[in-house]
Protein backbone atom coordinates (compact mmCIF):
# COMPACT_ATOMS: atom_id res chain seq x y z
CA UNK A 1 0.00 0.00 0.00
CA UNK A 2 1.55 3.37 -1.01
CA UNK A 3 2.89 5.75 1.62
CA UNK A 4 2.06 9.42 1.13
CA UNK A 5 4.50 11.97 2.65
CA UNK A 6 3.41 15.60 2.66
CA UNK A 7 4.32 18.78 4.57
CA UNK A 8 1.84 20.12 7.11
CA UNK A 9 -0.13 22.87 5.42
CA UNK A 10 -3.48 23.10 7.21
CA UNK A 11 -4.97 23.18 10.68
CA UNK A 12 -6.40 19.65 10.26
CA UNK A 13 -2.92 18.43 9.26
CA UNK A 14 -1.44 20.13 12.31
CA UNK A 15 -4.01 18.55 14.62
CA UNK A 16 -3.11 15.11 13.26
CA UNK A 17 0.59 15.89 13.67
CA UNK A 18 0.02 16.88 17.29
CA UNK A 19 -2.19 13.94 18.23
CA UNK A 20 -0.20 11.09 16.65
CA UNK A 21 1.71 10.21 19.88
CA UNK A 22 -1.54 9.25 21.59
CA UNK A 23 -1.88 6.41 19.08
CA UNK A 24 1.77 5.38 19.15
CA UNK A 25 1.89 5.15 22.96
CA UNK A 26 -1.59 3.82 23.65
CA UNK A 27 -1.39 1.57 26.71
CA UNK A 28 2.15 2.66 27.66
CA UNK A 29 2.07 3.60 31.35
CA UNK A 30 5.33 5.57 31.12
CA UNK A 31 4.22 7.85 28.28
CA UNK A 32 3.94 11.46 29.46
CA UNK A 33 1.70 13.42 27.07
CA UNK A 34 3.31 16.78 26.28
CA UNK A 35 1.17 19.87 26.39
CA UNK A 36 -0.27 20.13 22.89
CA UNK A 37 0.17 23.91 23.03
CA UNK A 38 3.92 23.50 23.63
CA UNK A 39 4.39 21.30 20.57
CA UNK A 40 2.20 23.59 18.47
CA UNK A 41 4.40 26.49 19.60
CA UNK A 42 7.53 24.52 18.67
CA UNK A 43 6.45 23.92 15.06
CA UNK A 44 5.36 27.54 14.53
CA UNK A 45 8.01 29.54 12.66
CA UNK A 46 7.48 32.96 14.29
CA UNK A 47 7.48 31.45 17.79
CA UNK A 48 10.93 29.95 17.16
CA UNK A 49 12.34 33.19 15.85
CA UNK A 50 13.83 31.40 12.82
CA UNK A 51 14.15 32.90 9.39
CA UNK A 52 11.45 31.69 7.03
CA UNK A 53 12.15 28.34 5.47
CA UNK A 54 14.58 26.94 8.03
CA UNK A 55 12.32 24.07 9.06
CA UNK A 56 9.56 21.88 7.68
CA UNK A 57 7.24 19.34 9.25
CA UNK A 58 6.05 16.22 7.45
CA UNK A 59 3.24 13.72 7.91
CA UNK A 60 3.21 10.16 6.59
CA UNK A 61 -0.14 8.64 5.63
CA UNK A 62 -1.09 5.19 4.47
CA UNK A 63 -4.66 4.31 3.43
CA UNK A 64 -5.67 7.76 4.67
CA UNK A 65 -4.37 7.22 8.20
CA UNK A 66 -1.46 9.18 9.72
CA UNK A 67 1.32 6.70 10.53
CA UNK A 68 4.38 8.92 11.09
CA UNK A 69 5.70 12.44 11.50
CA UNK A 70 9.01 14.32 11.63
CA UNK A 71 10.40 17.86 11.78
CA UNK A 72 13.45 18.68 9.65
CA UNK A 73 15.43 21.84 10.38
CA UNK A 74 18.72 23.64 9.94
CA UNK A 75 20.26 26.64 11.69
CA UNK A 76 21.97 28.94 9.17
CA UNK A 77 23.59 31.07 11.89
CA UNK A 78 25.09 28.04 13.65
CA UNK A 79 26.22 26.61 10.31
CA UNK A 80 27.93 29.88 9.43
CA UNK A 81 29.65 30.16 12.81
CA UNK A 82 30.84 26.55 12.75
CA UNK A 83 31.52 26.35 8.99
CA UNK A 84 29.06 23.45 8.69
CA UNK A 85 26.29 22.32 6.37
CA UNK A 86 24.34 20.50 9.08
CA UNK A 87 20.67 19.93 9.84
CA UNK A 88 18.69 17.98 12.39
CA UNK A 89 15.53 15.96 12.89
CA UNK A 90 13.05 16.32 15.73
CA UNK A 91 9.58 15.26 16.91
CA UNK A 92 9.90 11.91 15.16
CA UNK A 93 7.06 9.47 15.82
CA UNK A 94 6.19 6.41 13.73
CA UNK A 95 4.40 3.09 13.77
CA UNK A 96 6.62 -0.01 13.85
CA UNK A 97 7.15 -0.16 10.10
CA UNK A 98 10.54 0.33 8.44
CA UNK A 99 8.97 1.25 5.10
CA UNK A 100 7.01 4.11 6.65
CA UNK A 101 10.00 5.41 8.60
CA UNK A 102 12.24 5.07 5.54
CA UNK A 103 9.86 7.06 3.36
CA UNK A 104 9.52 9.74 6.03
CA UNK A 105 13.30 10.04 6.46
CA UNK A 106 13.84 10.09 2.68
CA UNK A 107 11.49 13.05 2.24
CA UNK A 108 12.88 14.97 5.22
CA UNK A 109 16.49 14.44 4.13
CA UNK A 110 15.66 15.43 0.56
CA UNK A 111 14.21 18.71 1.83
CA UNK A 112 17.32 19.36 3.92
CA UNK A 113 19.59 18.55 0.98
CA UNK A 114 17.69 21.08 -1.15
CA UNK A 115 18.69 23.67 1.48
CA UNK A 116 22.38 22.85 1.37
CA UNK A 117 22.51 20.41 4.27
CA UNK A 118 25.06 17.61 3.93
CA UNK A 119 25.04 16.10 7.44
CA UNK A 120 21.86 15.33 9.39
CA UNK A 121 21.80 14.54 13.11
CA UNK A 122 19.01 13.70 15.48
CA UNK A 123 16.63 13.43 16.98
CA UNK A 124 17.02 16.64 18.95
CA UNK A 125 15.07 19.58 20.24
CA UNK A 126 12.72 21.34 17.82
CA UNK A 127 14.32 24.57 19.04
CA UNK A 128 17.72 23.55 17.70
CA UNK A 129 20.62 21.14 18.23
CA UNK A 130 22.17 23.25 20.98
CA UNK A 131 19.14 22.87 23.27
CA UNK A 132 19.31 19.98 25.73
CA UNK A 133 15.68 18.93 25.41
CA UNK A 134 14.50 15.62 23.98
CA UNK A 135 18.06 14.84 22.85
CA UNK A 136 18.58 11.48 21.17
CA UNK A 137 16.58 8.26 21.18
CA UNK A 138 16.31 6.26 24.37
CA UNK A 139 18.22 3.03 23.71
CA UNK A 140 18.37 1.60 27.23
CA UNK A 141 16.70 2.34 30.56
CA UNK A 142 13.09 1.78 29.54
CA UNK A 143 12.10 0.67 33.06
CA UNK A 144 11.94 4.21 34.48
CA UNK A 145 9.53 6.98 33.44
CA UNK A 146 11.10 9.93 31.62
CA UNK A 147 12.16 13.07 33.44
CA UNK A 148 11.05 16.53 32.38
CA UNK A 149 12.26 17.50 28.88
CA UNK A 150 13.95 14.15 28.20
CA UNK A 151 13.27 11.71 25.40
CA UNK A 152 11.02 8.71 25.60
CA UNK A 153 10.21 6.35 22.74
CA UNK A 154 9.21 2.76 22.00
CA UNK A 155 12.14 0.29 22.01
CA UNK A 156 11.72 -0.29 18.26
CA UNK A 157 12.66 3.30 17.26
CA UNK A 158 16.46 2.74 17.16
CA UNK A 159 15.88 -0.12 14.72
CA UNK A 160 13.99 2.24 12.39
CA UNK A 161 16.96 4.62 12.33
CA UNK A 162 19.42 1.76 11.82
CA UNK A 163 17.41 0.34 8.92
CA UNK A 164 17.29 3.78 7.25
CA UNK A 165 21.09 3.96 7.21
CA UNK A 166 21.66 6.25 10.18
CA UNK A 167 24.70 5.56 12.33
CA UNK A 168 25.62 6.49 15.87
CA UNK A 169 26.91 10.05 16.09
CA UNK A 170 27.16 10.19 19.89
CA UNK A 171 25.65 8.74 23.04
CA UNK A 172 24.60 10.87 25.98
CA UNK A 173 23.85 9.54 29.45
CA UNK A 174 21.46 10.11 32.33
CA UNK A 175 22.56 9.48 35.91
CA UNK A 176 20.15 8.47 38.65
CA UNK A 177 20.45 10.49 41.86
CA UNK A 178 19.07 9.08 45.10
CA UNK A 179 19.25 10.99 48.38
CA UNK A 180 19.95 7.72 50.21
CA UNK A 181 23.01 7.05 48.01
CA UNK A 182 24.40 10.46 47.08
CA UNK A 183 27.31 11.86 49.07
CA UNK A 184 27.63 8.73 51.24
CA UNK A 185 30.61 10.48 52.82
CA UNK A 186 29.67 14.03 53.86
CA UNK A 187 31.67 16.32 51.54
CA UNK A 188 30.97 19.55 53.45
CA UNK A 189 34.48 19.70 54.89
CA UNK A 190 36.09 19.03 51.48
CA UNK A 191 33.86 21.65 49.85
CA UNK A 192 34.84 24.26 52.47
CA UNK A 193 38.52 23.40 51.93
CA UNK A 194 38.24 23.80 48.14
CA UNK A 195 36.40 27.09 48.53
CA UNK A 196 39.11 28.47 50.83
CA UNK A 197 42.00 27.19 48.71
CA UNK A 198 40.69 28.35 45.34
CA UNK A 199 38.70 31.38 46.49
CA UNK A 200 35.18 30.66 45.35
CA UNK A 201 31.72 30.45 46.92
CA UNK A 202 28.33 29.12 45.81
CA UNK A 203 24.95 30.82 46.03
CA UNK A 204 21.45 29.92 44.89
CA UNK A 205 19.92 32.09 42.17
CA UNK A 206 17.92 35.07 43.39
CA UNK A 207 14.87 35.15 41.12
CA UNK A 208 14.24 38.75 42.17
CA UNK A 209 17.48 39.68 40.35
CA UNK A 210 17.06 37.81 37.10
CA UNK A 211 19.09 40.21 34.97
CA UNK A 212 22.12 39.73 37.23
CA UNK A 213 21.79 35.97 36.81
CA UNK A 214 21.43 36.40 33.03
CA UNK A 215 24.68 38.37 32.83
CA UNK A 216 26.47 35.85 35.06
CA UNK A 217 25.27 32.89 32.98
CA UNK A 218 26.30 34.65 29.77
CA UNK A 219 29.81 35.23 31.18
CA UNK A 220 30.23 31.57 32.15
CA UNK A 221 28.91 30.26 28.83
CA UNK A 222 31.23 32.52 26.84
CA UNK A 223 34.23 30.94 28.57
CA UNK A 224 33.00 27.40 29.20
CA UNK A 225 31.47 26.20 25.90
CA UNK A 226 34.23 24.28 24.11
CA UNK A 227 35.10 25.51 20.63
CA UNK A 228 35.09 21.93 19.35
CA UNK A 229 31.38 21.47 20.10
CA UNK A 230 29.83 21.47 16.65
CA UNK A 231 26.24 21.94 17.81
CA UNK A 232 26.63 24.89 20.15
CA UNK A 233 28.12 28.36 20.32
CA UNK A 234 27.85 30.83 23.21
CA UNK A 235 24.39 32.42 23.01
CA UNK A 236 23.88 36.14 22.77
CA UNK A 237 22.62 38.08 25.77
CA UNK A 238 19.10 38.30 24.33
CA UNK A 239 19.03 34.54 23.80
CA UNK A 240 19.98 34.03 27.45
CA UNK A 241 17.26 36.48 28.52
CA UNK A 242 14.74 34.58 26.41
CA UNK A 243 15.81 31.29 28.00
CA UNK A 244 15.55 32.85 31.46
CA UNK A 245 12.09 34.21 30.73
CA UNK A 246 10.95 30.74 29.80
CA UNK A 247 12.55 28.98 32.78
CA UNK A 248 11.98 31.41 35.65
CA UNK A 249 8.30 30.41 36.13
CA UNK A 250 9.40 26.76 36.36
CA UNK A 251 12.55 27.06 38.48
CA UNK A 252 12.84 26.19 42.15
CA UNK A 253 15.77 28.29 43.49
CA UNK A 254 16.74 25.33 45.71
CA UNK A 255 17.77 23.51 42.52
CA UNK A 256 20.11 26.27 41.32
CA UNK A 257 23.67 27.27 42.17
CA UNK A 258 26.09 29.90 40.90
CA UNK A 259 29.79 29.79 41.80
CA UNK A 260 31.61 33.10 42.27
CA UNK A 261 35.29 33.98 42.63
CA UNK A 262 35.05 37.46 44.05
CA UNK A 263 32.78 39.32 41.65
CA UNK A 264 33.37 36.93 38.75
CA UNK A 265 30.92 34.09 38.03
CA UNK A 266 32.92 30.91 37.39
CA UNK A 267 30.27 28.19 37.14
CA UNK A 268 26.60 27.38 37.51
CA UNK A 269 24.20 24.48 37.72
CA UNK A 270 20.48 24.46 37.08
CA UNK A 271 17.81 21.89 37.88
CA UNK A 272 14.07 21.71 37.41
CA UNK A 273 11.36 19.95 39.37
CA UNK A 274 10.16 16.93 37.41
CA UNK A 275 7.02 18.45 35.92
CA UNK A 276 6.39 15.16 34.15
CA UNK A 277 4.86 14.09 37.46
CA UNK A 278 2.21 16.73 36.74
CA UNK A 279 1.91 16.39 32.95
CA UNK A 280 1.17 12.68 33.11
CA UNK A 281 -2.20 13.57 34.69
CA UNK A 282 -3.23 16.29 32.20
CA UNK A 283 -3.52 14.35 28.91
CA UNK A 284 -1.89 17.15 26.95
CA UNK A 285 -4.28 19.99 27.75
CA UNK A 286 -4.41 22.58 30.52
CA UNK A 287 -8.19 22.90 30.89
CA UNK A 288 -9.76 24.57 33.96
CA UNK A 289 -9.98 21.14 35.58
CA UNK A 290 -6.43 20.46 34.39
CA UNK A 291 -5.25 23.63 36.13
CA UNK A 292 -6.68 22.34 39.41
CA UNK A 293 -4.95 18.99 38.84
CA UNK A 294 -1.69 20.77 38.00
CA UNK A 295 -1.80 22.76 41.25
CA UNK A 296 -2.54 19.58 43.23
CA UNK A 297 0.21 17.46 41.69
CA UNK A 298 2.81 20.24 41.54
CA UNK A 299 2.87 20.28 45.33
CA UNK A 300 3.69 16.56 45.28
CA UNK A 301 6.66 16.59 42.92
CA UNK A 302 9.47 14.65 44.58
CA UNK A 303 11.93 14.26 41.69
CA UNK A 304 14.21 16.77 39.97
CA UNK A 305 16.47 16.92 36.94
CA UNK A 306 19.81 18.76 36.90
CA UNK A 307 20.17 19.56 33.22
CA UNK A 308 22.73 22.37 32.91
CA UNK A 309 26.22 22.50 34.41
CA UNK A 310 29.13 24.65 33.23
CA UNK A 311 32.41 25.64 34.87
CA UNK A 312 34.94 28.02 33.30
CA UNK A 313 38.27 26.37 32.35
CA UNK A 314 40.32 28.18 35.00
CA UNK A 315 38.22 26.63 37.79
CA UNK A 316 37.85 23.08 36.55
CA UNK A 317 39.19 20.27 38.75
CA UNK A 318 39.14 22.63 41.72
CA UNK A 319 36.01 21.33 43.38
CA UNK A 320 33.63 23.86 41.80
CA UNK A 321 31.39 21.28 40.13
CA UNK A 322 31.38 19.22 43.34
CA UNK A 323 30.35 22.28 45.37
CA UNK A 324 27.57 23.18 42.90
CA UNK A 325 26.15 19.65 42.96
CA UNK A 326 26.37 19.52 46.76
CA UNK A 327 24.52 22.83 47.17
CA UNK A 328 21.72 21.66 44.86
CA UNK A 329 21.61 18.28 46.61
CA UNK A 330 21.45 19.79 50.11
CA UNK A 331 18.76 22.34 49.36
CA UNK A 332 16.81 20.07 47.05
CA UNK A 333 16.71 17.32 49.66
CA UNK A 334 15.46 19.81 52.23
CA UNK A 335 12.64 20.78 49.85
CA UNK A 336 11.46 17.17 49.55
CA UNK A 337 13.10 15.96 46.34
CA UNK A 338 13.90 12.32 47.07
CA UNK A 339 15.37 11.26 43.73
CA UNK A 340 16.61 12.96 40.64
CA UNK A 341 18.59 12.78 37.46
CA UNK A 342 21.66 14.49 36.05
CA UNK A 343 21.32 14.56 32.26
CA UNK A 344 22.31 14.59 29.55
CA UNK A 345 26.07 14.08 29.84
CA UNK A 346 28.05 13.22 26.73
CA UNK A 347 29.95 9.94 26.66
CA UNK A 348 33.18 11.85 25.92
CA UNK A 349 32.70 14.28 28.81
CA UNK A 350 34.77 12.12 31.11
CA UNK A 351 35.40 14.81 33.72
CA UNK A 352 31.72 15.50 34.34
CA UNK A 353 30.91 11.79 34.31
CA UNK A 354 33.66 11.17 36.87
CA UNK A 355 32.36 14.03 39.03
CA UNK A 356 28.81 12.72 39.17
CA UNK A 357 29.88 9.10 39.70
CA UNK A 358 32.19 10.13 42.54
CA UNK A 359 29.20 11.75 44.25
CA UNK A 360 27.08 8.61 43.98
CA UNK A 361 25.25 9.09 40.69
CA UNK A 362 24.51 5.86 38.83
CA UNK A 363 24.29 5.79 35.03
CA UNK A 364 20.89 4.32 34.16
CA UNK A 365 19.84 5.59 30.73
CA UNK A 366 21.49 6.05 27.35
CA UNK A 367 20.22 8.29 24.58
CA UNK A 368 21.66 7.97 21.07
CA UNK A 369 22.05 10.83 18.62
CA UNK A 370 22.22 9.50 15.08
CA UNK A 371 23.94 10.96 12.06
CA UNK A 372 23.76 10.49 8.29
CA UNK A 373 25.45 12.13 5.33
CA UNK A 374 23.08 13.26 2.57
Amino acid sequence: MPIDIRPVRSRPDLREFLRLPWRIYRGDRDFVPPLVSDIEHAVDLPALGRAAGTHEVFLARRAGQVVGRVLAAYDPILNQQKALNAGHLSLFECINDGDVAGALFERALAWLKEHGVRLVRGPGSPSGPAIDEYKGLLVDGFDDPPMVLTSYNPPYYPGLFDRAGFEKDADVYAYHLDTSQMFAKDPARAVRYAQRRYGFRTESFDLRRVDEAVRAIKHVLDLAIPAEWTDMVPPGIEEVRKMAGRLVPLVDPALTAMAWAGDEPVGFGLGLPDYNQVLIHLNGRLTPLGAVKAFWYKRRINRARVFIMFVVPAFRQKGVAHAIYHRIFERGSARGYLTGEASTIGETNRQMRADIEKMGGVRYKTYRVYGKNV
